[in-house]
């Protein structure tokens, strides 16, 4: 007999998504199944709970943690076959484009996602935004169904007020984020929809930030930074649970990850040129002047930082941002 189920998220085995009557009718059997399946999920049933092992999806038990009667008894940990990365993408995107909209900025993580998943793409922005027309630009190119989200300056308040209560870690960098991403957030929430395909991990994997064209020591470089995620994710997953939602991160998915892995550092980054190996795959989805488009993180390209500027310098706040938030 299927045992009855709570399911926030998706579970999949070997590629392929399981139903919830197949998930109830596995834990009937007992929960060893479960810590090689892939996926983004909470789960609960009866005496237990289990999360995904990089812990994407909110819950009361650790990240990749099978629980049950209030005791461990497994830990998640998927171990896919390693795959051209090409490969590895197109598969964890096509696992997670059943539901959902993609957070979509017109760079190349968000891009490349959006040409794969097929779902609607949302842009946030401040009317006249370098993300607003380059994100159409690019939706008009590879044939999106494009939704354009303007932000007004006094909404930007609003959400930074919203965010700072639930963020993890409240920095300018952090909150500024997070009140972009409150937008799409909102967008879906309003719209029906409960996952957001984002790019995040991206710049961790392939060498995104500006940083890594000068590091020394490279592979340390994307270890640091890779391990810093789980930050990022608690952030991110906060906003978005503001409006019933979670993020959705291909990037993250264990056959990406192994993929990226088996890249040397330094053939991800050189000749100034960041995410090599990513753009190269792009290349096939979207002309290369896109895949190879450097384009700023969200919260400059949609003008919230901007407007965060602005308002911490009317309040007073000339150089300090952060002291602008802590009025707030």
């Amino acid at each position: 007999m299927a045992v009855e189920i709570s399911l926030k998220g998706w579970i999949e085995t070997d590629g392929t998504l399981l139903t919830t009557e197949e998930i109830g009718g596995r834990l009937s059997g007992g929960t060893e199944w479960l810590t090689s399946c892939g996926g983004e999920f909470f789960l609960t049933w009866e005496d237990g709970c289990a999360r995904d092992h990089m812990g994407i999806v909110p819950g009361r038990c650790d990240a990749g943690v099978v629980m049950e009667k209030g005791a461990v008894t497994g830990h998640v940990r998927p171990e896919p076959p390693l795959l051209p990365l090409a490969d590895a993408i197109e598969t964890a995107v096509l696992l997670r484009n059943t539901e959902g909209i993609v957070a979509f900025s017109g760079g190349v993580d968000s891009a490349l996602i959006a040409a794969i998943a097929k779902l609607p793409c949302v842009t946030v922005g401040i009317s006249g935004s370098h993300d607003i027309s380059h994100a159409t630009e690019v939706a008009n190119e590879i044939g999106l169904d494009h939704i354009c989200v303007t932000v007004t300056p006094d909404e930007v308040e609003d959400a930074l007020k919203a965010v700072m209560k639930v963020i993890p870690r409240v920095t300018p960098v952090d909150a500024s984020i997070a009140a972009t991403l409150y937008f799409v957030a909102r967008w879906a929430g309003e719209n029906g929809y409960s996952r957001i395909l984002a790019g995040q991990g991206a710049d961790e994997l392939f060498g995104g930030y500006s940083r890594y064209l000068e590091a020394e020591d490279l592979e340390r470089l994307f270890r640091d930074d890779f391990a810093g995620l789980a930050v990022q994710s608690a952030r991110d997953q906060a906003v978005a649970g503001l409006f019933g939602c979670f993020i959705s991160c291909p990037f993250l998915d264990t056959r990406v990850v192994r993929a990226a892995e088996a890249i040397p550092a330094d053939k991800k980054v050189f000749g100034g040129v960041r995410k090599r190996p990513l753009r190269k795959v792009a290349c096939s989805y979207m002309p290369q002047e896109t895949a190879c488009y450097e384009k700023k993180a969200m919260q400059y390209g949609s003008g919230i930082w901007k407007v965060i500027q602005r308002a911490a310098r009317k309040n007073g706040y000339k150089n300090s941002v952060q002291g602008y938030m802590n009025q707030l």
